[in-house]
């Protein structure tokens, strides 16, 4: 269909595709306000305005009905003007209402209801659900039949899992060398970090990764009713404290020395930050004495979690199990 532009009074001809149903809404919003009115002012020339079909500078079909899905409405308006008529005597008189928040809680339920109506992830969703069913069901086959690997082994196995378990990291560094001046003052040693990850502002965190096949956590004997860390537990927090300290004292010079160490690996562009880092420890099993670790073991397992404000997280390989169908029994729910 063919309007020319002076029926609508703008400057622009309309052309409407066939397929494109016509009806009032079209071409008039709430108060008789014109749509293509509207367009027209927003436009350098007077070119025609195309809606639908195959033509070079058309305005796809789906585009148009969702400029008309999102025009705004009387009651939009009459919020508009309750922001705009606020920000003008508010400071002269008191007690108004929150126009503003009224207006922002309209648009962000509006939104809302146009993304949900409109956006159907059901399919990534599903395919979330499978790449972490598969990351679980190979890591439970390791558990049971990987237990002659050494710990390096152990970690090239579980590496390329790391950034899928921690989604806020797009890249994993190995053998990463830091400088330590404090050990022995007045000389420089070299420390290896075995696994960084960097997130997508490049600031680089920890991780200590360890076998699980041994009883790592606790001792099997207790400290007046109480669970004793294993010296393998509390030497990796102290190895990954010690680490972190000399990453922060590196600083600047140490960020320097990283980005162009590993500048073929990242992004173009990101430079790798040292921005109070963290850990994350990935240590042992659920078990003392072959046994699952009962209430009580448990709780003081999660007390030596939250004491250190340095790591991340301390995790067991029947946690991270545990973790993995928590999401995955969400994505499929």
């Amino acid at each position: 269909m063919h309007i020319p532009g002076r029926v609508l009074d703008i400057d622009n001809d309309v052309l409407i595709d066939r397929d494109v149903t016509l009806k009032r809404a079209i071409f008039a919003a709430e108060r008789n306000i014109s749509i293509f009115g509207r367009l027209s002012d927003l436009l350098e020339h007077s070119d025609p305005i195309v809606i639908g079909g195959s033509r070079p500078g058309t305005i796809p079909r789906e585009a148009f009905e969702e400029l008309l899905r999102q025009f705004p409405g009387s009651h939009e308006l009459d919020l508009y003007a309750g922001v705009r008529v606020q920000a003008i005597l508010s400071e002269h008189l008191d007690g108004m209402k929150d126009a503003r928040g009224r207006y922002e809680q309209y648009l962000n339920r509006k939104a809302s209801l146009l993304n949900g109506a409109n956006l159907d992830l059901s399919n990534v969703t599903a395919l979330e659900g499978q790449k972490y069913a598969l990351i679980r069901d190979l890591i439970a086959d390791a558990l049971q039949t990987k237990t002659n690997l050494s710990e390096r082994q152990w970690q090239q196995l579980m590496l390329p899992f790391l950034v899928l378990l921690f989604p806020k990291y797009i890249k994993v560094l190995q053998n990463i060398t830091i400088h330590d001046y404090y050990s022995d003052p007045g000389k420089k040693k070299n420390r290896y970090v075995d696994i960084g990850l960097v997130d997508a502002n490049g600031n680089l965190d920890i991780v200590e990764l360890k076998r699980p096949f041994d009883e790592k956590i606790f001792c099997r004997g207790q400290y007046r009713g109480n669970s004793v860390p294993t010296s393998e537990l509390s030497g990796t927090i102290m190895q990954a404290e010690k680490y972190l300290f000399h990453l922060s004292k590196w600083g600047v010079r140490g960020e320097e020395i990283l980005s162009r160490k590993y500048s073929s690996q990242l992004p173009e562009g990101m430079k790798i930050r040292i921005s109070n880092p963290k850990a994350i420890i990935i240590v042992g099993r659920d078990q003392i004495g072959g046994t699952a670790m009962n209430g009580s073991q448990l709780l003081d397992f999660e007390l030596i979690r939250r004491k250190y404000a340095n790591m991340i997280d301390i995790i067991t390989y029947d946690d991270l199990l545990r973790r993995l169908n928590n999401t995955i029994a969400a994505l499929t729910a």
